[in-house]
């Protein structure tokens, strides 16, 4: 007897104002797409600007979708610009701080800056939305921090889950 692969479905936004005027190439769809394991799968990708309302209606956009994780890149710094933080809160109905907490205290052995991450996580009706740092080599760092527990997060949060006892 076979058992069904679990695949996870999810959507990616890159938040730059470089990247999304075509000024700077973007890496770290390609960096996200290399550290996530076969048994998640990329349904949407998008880069928009650090404009607060346009990351809010993009969130919404997916969230309405019922796309079960929602990854963004970028805009949780100290710049005027970053905005990601605050459109994310927004949208959360629920604060799921200990992944945040987790990525930065996996960055805190590769760098200093990892204090400087304003970064959240939260669920939105059906959605988990994970900030991710705007770099390529921290947006792999930061989904090696969170992989060993997300799928089963993923799952509770779908109800699709066993107790492990």
């Amino acid at each position: 007897m076979t058992t069904k692969e679990k695949v996870y479905k999810y959507a990616f936004i890159v938040l730059s104002d470089s990247r999304s005027g075509g000024e700077k190439k973007d890496k770290c769809k390609d960096a996200l797409l290399d550290s996530m394991d076969k048994d998640y799968k990329m349904e949407y990708f998008n880069i928009i600007p650090d404009d607060k309302e346009k990351i809010v209606d993009e969130l919404k956009k997916l969230v309405d979708k019922n796309i079960p994780l929602i990854l963004t890149s970028g805009g949780t710094g100290f710049s005027k610009r970053d905005n990601t933080p605050e459109a994310t809160r927004e949208l959360i109905e629920k604060n799921a701080p200990g992944i945040s907490e987790a990525i930065r205290f996996y960055s805190k052995e590769i760098t200093p800056m990892w204090a400087l991450s304003r970064a959240v996580s939260g669920i939105a009706k059906n959605s988990l939305i994970i900030n991710l740092p705007g770099s390529p080599k921290a947006v792999s760092e930061a989904i090696n921090a969170i992989r060993p527990f997300l799928g089963h997060g993923l799952d509770i949060l779908k109800g699709d889950f066993t107790d492990h006892d």
